[in-house]
């Protein structure tokens, strides 16, 4: 009886130890996973950081644009209310 028992133990202890080994090796596959995904997200990033800079540079230019038909629109309604010329001849 003694002997069935330290078999039982012993197959225990090797079934521990082959899931532990099993699950260390999978964490191994995962880590290549996140280092892809990070490689990605990475990529990503640096495209947002362009569109970002690019849509700043079109409200720059749309601000600018802005003021400069507020510039405008003084003169233009002053020729519009300004009393209309008679034709000479």
């Amino acid at each position: 009886m003694f002997k069935n028992q330290q078999h039982l133990t012993m197959a225990r202890t090797l079934g521990v130890a082959l899931v532990a080994a099993l699950s260390l090796s999978a964490c191994a596959t995962y880590d290549d996973e996140f280092a892809g995904i990070n490689s990605r997200l990475d990529q990503l990033d640096t495209k947002v950081q362009g569109a970002a800079q690019s849509a700043e540079s079109a409200n720059q230019s749309a601000q600018q644009a802005n003021q400069r038909l507020d510039q405008i629109e003084g003169r233009v309604q002053r020729l519009e209310t300004a009393p209309r010329r008679v034709p000479r001849g």
